[in-house]
């Protein structure tokens, strides 16, 4: 900001504040200078977010001590911080064998980034909030995100999950969907081996590749029940 522009931030100031105000003229001179010293690199305002009003007010709202322009000034630094942060630096369009130009052009990208001057570039960011409402339709109609191929390489490394597909298609139940009563295996895992020693305890816990046999005649039951109406 020029001085100009930082007389008309403390005339701002005094409307919302009045006892930042300076009456007499040499105060008020000295007043401009001290705060143009600290917020000459400042911006009055930019296209994306950025005004020295907001941040004003925003601190009259939250504090109860006068603002100093040092506050405007750590204020400005946050918004820099900010959007570099969330800033993904594109590829240059400089040639590559030209370090230098490659490295302007992205310094260059960076400063209008900071200063408010260029939006963030955050193609890579990833977003957050809930699923879209429609995500399990979709899902349903586009079918497996794994590929068959795939899919057939990943069946050795999992041989109880590979079991319940082919089972499911080829229109058995799915066994994984019922409680075991022989392992106490839960919902959606995998049966174990259960071993019993002499002295009456359960032993081993190692993962099965195929369910046990009541589990299988539990979900087929289960399976065959009629829908309540």
């Amino acid at each position: 900001m020029n001085p100009r522009e930082v007389a008309a931030v403390l005339a701002y100031l005094g409307r919302l504040d009045p006892r930042t105000m300076r009456t007499d003229t040499g105060e008020a001179r000295d007043q401009i200078a001290q705060w143009h010293e600290l917020l000459g690199d400042v911006p009055f305002a930019t296209d994306h977010g950025w005004d020295v009003r907001e941040a004003i007010k925003a601190h009259v709202l939250a504090s109860p001590y006068p603002i100093l322009p040092v506050d405007v000034a750590r204020r400005w630094r946050t918004y820099r911080r900010d959007r570099l942060d969330r800033h993904t630096d594109p590829t240059p369009v400089a040639d590559p064998d030209d370090p230098a130009a490659w490295q302007a052009e992205l310094l260059d990208t960076r400063d209008a980034v900071a200063a408010g001057a260029t939006a963030p570039a955050t193609h890579r960011q990833i977003t957050g909030g809930r699923p879209r409402p429609d995500i399990e339709e979709r899902l349903a109609a586009i079918g497996s995100c794994i590929p068959p191929a795939v899919r057939a390489d990943l069946a050795k490394y999992r041989p109880a999950r590979a079991a319940r597909e082919a089972a499911v298609a080829a229109g058995g139940p799915d066994v994984l969907s019922v409680r075991c009563e022989w392992c106490h295996a839960g919902e959606g895992e995998p049966c174990r081996s259960r071993r019993v020693g002499l002295d009456g305890r359960p032993r081993g816990n190692a993962p099965r590749a195929t369910p046990h046999p009541s589990r299988i005649d539990l979900a087929a039951a289960e399976r065959t029940q009629p829908v309540a109406a």
